[in-house]
């Protein structure tokens, strides 16, 4: 059995709860509301909405106007090729045209489909500052789909080393094996913030279990998921997810 192998079955037998869940498939679901034209709404003064954010109950990051009438929610995995194709094609737009005008807000749940690394880059995106953790998804997704991804797999010998180690120490060994530490430093969280945050194992347990009951209480089974003001949509790309938004009421009069 290769260390890859054997690495993908330690991460399965970790100790975490873990959500289980397909990547990429096509949501089930109901079409998005239609909705008239909203008016834009002006941000507080010298500060764009999509510098606005907090976390929510359901363990997620919501970036723009809190008051915004129409509410999209993604649940997504950091390591999923199709979430993160949808940040290549949309991530842009999406706060250009429709966070910063005020009339959507946006908000990211972490959904575990492939456990401990997906645990790891989200657990990462806790060590940050709020306003920085829907920015540096996607810098995640993006250069995972450029072929560099933040959790790298292939020192499989390495990280099934670190897998094994006391649970204080094992996600900082993982992060540090996977190249992640390296990552997230050149983006702002140090390796020895990192380290600290890492080391928090409870914290790591608690956002998974948050994470996983906030899926199963609205029954996702795939990423990327979105919803629009609390109704699932069929749509899962970019093109679809803007359509939907633009029928909801996400346009100009």
């Amino acid at each position: 059995m290769s260390p890859s192998r054997r690495f993908a079955l330690a991460l399965l037998a970790a100790p975490l709860t873990l959500a289980l869940a397909a990547c990429g498939d096509e949501a089930d679901g109901e079409a998005a509301l239609v909705g008239e034209p909203v008016a834009a709404a002006p941000a507080p003064a010298g500060s764009s909405w999509s510098e606005q954010a907090v976390r929510t109950e359901a363990g997620g990051w919501q970036v723009g106007n809190p008051d915004a009438p129409i509410k999209l929610v993604e649940y997504g995995s950091l390591t999923c090729p199709a979430c993160g194709q949808f940040s290549v094609d949309g991530a842009e737009a999406l706060q250009r045209d429709y966070i910063d005008t005020g009339r959507v807000s946006f908000e990211f749940r972490s959904f575990m489909i492939h456990g401990v690394p997906d645990l790891v880059l989200t657990r990462m995106l806790e060590c940050g500052a709020v306003t920085s953790a829907v920015p540096l998804a996607d810098q995640v997704w993006q250069s995972m789909m450029a072929g560099t991804p933040p959790f790298d797999t292939t020192n499989g010998a390495a990280l099934e080393q670190a897998n094994a180690l006391p649970e204080a120490q094992r996600l900082v060994a993982l992060a540090d094996a996977a190249g992640t530490l390296d990552f997230f430093a050149a983006r702002g969280i140090s390796k020895d913030q990192a380290a600290t945050c890492l080391a928090d194992f409870e914290a790591a347990q608690a956002l998974s279990e948050k994470t996983q009951a906030a899926a199963e209480g609205d029954s996702v089974t795939r990423t990327p998921t979105f919803f629009i003001n609390g109704r699932q949509i069929e749509e899962s790309s970019w093109t679809g997810v803007e359509a939907a938004l633009q029928r909801a009421g996400a346009r100009e009069e």
